[in-house]
């Protein structure tokens, strides 16, 4: 179940790291957009230095969340429909589509909606 508390949650990790690793992730993905690419969950973990995630564990999945989640109700596109699996599909994981629907996004057709948030996020990190 999604709720508002998990964006006051660092699931364990010291408060000021969890905000330094936001920073480290918000950059990351801000260039991700401007070069209108994807990154994978791999990549994107390896690059934050101030909180060691394993990219598939639950602290990291409530932290794209998070980012997400903050990004939405700044009005902007969901930041983390950047972050892909490394291989298969080459989408986020559900976890991003359970997100999107509550965030009022129309999931009925999962390529559709990340394209066009992919395409949101584009256009609001271009400027």
């Amino acid at each position: 179940m999604i709720t508002e508390n998990l964006l006051d949650s660092t699931f364990g990790h010291d408060v000021k790291d969890w905000g330094k690793a936001k920073e480290e992730a918000q950059a990351v993905l801000m260039d991700t957009a401007r070069a209108q690419s994807t990154i994978s969950y791999g990549e994107l973990a390896r690059r934050i230095s101030s909180v060691r995630f394993d990219p598939h564990g639950d602290d990291f999945r409530h932290f794209l969340g998070q980012l997400s989640w903050e990004a939405d109700i700044a009005g902007r596109g969901m930041i983390t429909v950047l972050v892909v699996h490394a291989g298969g599909d080459c989408k986020p994981g559900n976890g991003f589509f359970r997100l999107a629907k509550h965030l009022g996004r129309d999931t009925s057709d999962p390529d559709i909606c990340w394209i066009t948030e992919l395409q949101r996020v584009y256009s609001d990190y271009a400027r």
